[in-house]
């Protein structure tokens, strides 16, 4: 095997998982589930059917990533962080399988915090910055500050995690150098734009 997967894991059948991926201790990864390469999975994981998870994610302890969800390339999910994908959850009346499940999609480089929620349903946009313990309840968009219950934007962080001071319409990133340009409420990294 090219990944490692700990002995008191359990992976079903019709996996996929990427060369360099870890997959640490007590964790499940469901059936139909594609893992890219050089992921780290935490210990207490849970990886739901049919799920897709991209390359060079990170996955901290007492996470579910339940059907439904998309993870991109280079996704950090905080410490015991919650994921949801059903809208009405109710015991009595099961809504089980994919036509019950709402979508969600976390794009490359977004970060969420320990303890966090996303409501199923919602984008978090790349290299958003969702704050520890926030409920995020509507799409997030690209390089969004997000923190608070519900989660509202407080501002913008940088591709490399800086959060950025505040700007009007240009700003240079203090730590990496980064430049973006606020247009219309949307962030843009400058050589994106270019």
């Amino acid at each position: 095997m090219k990944y490692f997967v700990h002995k008191s894991s359990y992976i079903d059948d019709n996996v996929e998982i990427g060369e360099d991926t870890k997959i640490w201790h007590f964790c499940h990864i469901q059936s139909g589930a594609k893992i890219g390469r050089g992921c780290s999975i935490g210990q207490n994981v849970n990886v739901g059917n049919n799920v897709v998870i991209g390359n060079f994610v990170k996955i901290q302890n007492n996470v579910s990533v339940y059907e439904g969800v998309t993870l991109e390339d280079y996704v950090f999910c905080g410490p015991s962080m919650v994921f949801t994908n059903v809208i009405d959850p109710r015991c009595k009346y099961p809504q089980r399988g994919a036509e019950f499940y709402r979508k969600t999609l976390v794009k490359e480089g977004a970060s969420i915090g320990a303890n966090a929620t996303i409501v199923c349903g919602n984008t978090i946009g790349r290299h958003a910055f969702i704050g520890a313990g926030a409920v995020v309840t509507k799409d997030v968009p690209d390089y969004a500050l997000m923190v608070g219950v519900p989660a509202r934007q407080i501002g913008w962080a940088c591709e490399c995690g800086e959060i950025l001071p505040k700007f009007e319409k240009e700003i240079k990133c203090p730590r990496c150098g980064l430049e973006y340009l606020l247009e219309n409420g949307v962030l843009l990294a400058k050589d994106a734009k270019e």
